[in-house]
């Protein structure tokens, strides 16, 4: 599939089927468009013999995979929910401000150790485990959170298999001694913190009321500088109040901050709600964003901002590119009681529901739904130029907006999209920077 498309005066070609990305002149972007051009017929030849040399060294029009995945039933991550409660009181929180519509409550060490247990014994031949520890607020727990992380070691070691640890934490509990445990034991740590002072106090307020800002961007910019080379990243979240979020990322990176991300709110309060009619200005601002990033870049002041970081030199043949995410297969989680869900967002939704880490066994019809679903399966996805980038989306925001993990929230694909192509348009720059200029 061909996706002809434009950043500000330069034209691209993204091949689907090849992963291949050319830029183009004007008149080419409308020949390979199939609309009228201004091409004289010497160049037009020319042009199709350019084309034609791009299809046979199977750079252009190259056939799709549709070869399906086969999906391992062997368990490679669990995210442990070790607090349903959080000391942040966050207007947006898909997660009823760290309660789950359900009671405050923390994980018991045992309920930990039985979901350890669970994972290795479920993890057949996989020598690398991942657990996420998660919230609410991870370090209202941090005890357990701790003892879970020996425990796993030591279990682990005894068959072999090692584990990567993450953490998502607001920052507001960070001290020395977390500091240390985080930078010794956490493959990755995710912060929460939405930009600009006046940005995060409006929706992330403490339980008493007050913005959190000034409370917590000491702590996370201390952190950061303790952590040197290893994993994390700073997490925001834009909404409708704050349409100009590009300000924000870059507040973030001015604050010391090299590894970000900036997301899409997803809720129904009327007030952050993004909606259809945002997306016009969203665009101009992915682009606004997009263009500051390369020349940071360019003056090596860069930073890693996740949307804009894509690698179509893999190829779209790789099984991750259609297997759409492994959650309710290969990866579960876990709240307090012990109950197993797909992933944290369908946490406490009882038609989800599919064990408890005591018993040991899991809901196979739920299971099989989720096995699968793939990019295949996704039948809005066919005629997307981004389908093998994004695999169709997010199971969990597909279902609660739509009804079915199967079909694409069109409003989050808009946004995405975009984010693709300016991802695009980053590489093509940085590849012609490091060739001195030459596409």
């Amino acid at each position: 599939m061909r996706h002809v498309f434009h950043f500000r005066d330069t034209y691209y070609v993204y091949d689907s089927g090849s992963g291949a990305l050319h830029t183009c002149d004007e008149q080419t972007a409308l020949l390979l468009q199939g609309k009228p051009t201004e091409l004289t017929e010497e160049e037009l030849r020319k042009t199709m013999e350019d084309i034609s040399a791009l299809q046979e060294a199977g750079l252009l029009d190259a056939p799709e995979t549709t070869a399906r995945p086969i999906k391992s039933h062997e368990i490679k991550a669990l995210c442990l929910h070790v607090s349903h409660d959080c000391n942040l009181r966050c207007r947006y929180c898909f997660a009823d401000e760290g309660a789950y519509h359900s009671v405050r409550e923390v994980m018991s060490f045992e309920t930990a150790k039985a979901a350890i247990d669970f994972l290795l014994r479920e993890s057949g031949s996989r020598k690398v485990l991942e657990v996420d520890f998660f919230g609410g607020e991870p370090l209202m727990n941090l005890d357990v959170v701790k003892k879970t992380v020996y425990y796993a070691k030591e279990e682990g070691e005894k068959l072999g298999k090692k584990f990567l640890f993450t953490t998502t934490t607001n920052g507001l509990l960070l001290d020395d001694d977390t500091i240390k445990f985080f930078n010794e034991e956490m493959e990755n740590v995710v912060l929460s913190l939405d930009g600009r002072k006046e940005v995060h106090d409006a929706v992330r307020k403490t339980v008493n009321g007050k913005g959190s800002f000034d409370a917590v961007l000491p702590k996370i910019q201390k952190f950061v500088k303790a952590r040197g080379d290893k994993h994390y990243y700073v997490r925001g979240t834009f909404t409708a109040k704050n349409l100009d979020f590009s300000k924000d990322v870059l507040f973030l990176a001015d604050s010391g901050f090299d590894s970000i991300s900036m997301e899409p709110v997803v809720t129904d309060l009327p007030d952050l709600q993004i909606r259809e009619e945002h997306l016009p200005v969203i665009e101009k601002e992915y682009e606004t964003l997009c263009e500051e990033y390369i020349r940071r870049e360019e003056e090596g002041r860069g930073f890693l901002f996740f949307h804009f970081y894509i690698d179509l030199e893999g190829g779209p043949c790789l099984s991750k590119r259609v297997s759409a995410c492994g959650a309710g297969n290969e990866y579960f989680s876990v709240v307090p009681s012990g109950d197993i869900y797909p992933c944290h967002q369908f946490a406490g939704d009882k038609d989800f529901k599919m064990g408890n880490v005591f018993e040991g066994k899991l809901d196979e019809n739920i299971r099989s739904r989720f096995a699968e679903s793939c990019l295949f399966t996704r039948k809005k996805c066919e005629d997307c130029f981004a389908k093998f980038i994004c695999s169709g989306g997010c199971s969990a925001n597909n279902y609660h907006y739509c009804g079915d993990i199967n079909t694409p929230y069109e409003l989050t694909c808009a946004m995405l999209k975009k984010r693709v192509e300016c991802a695009m348009h980053v590489l093509a720059a940085r590849k012609a920077r490091e060739s001195g200029g030459k596409n």
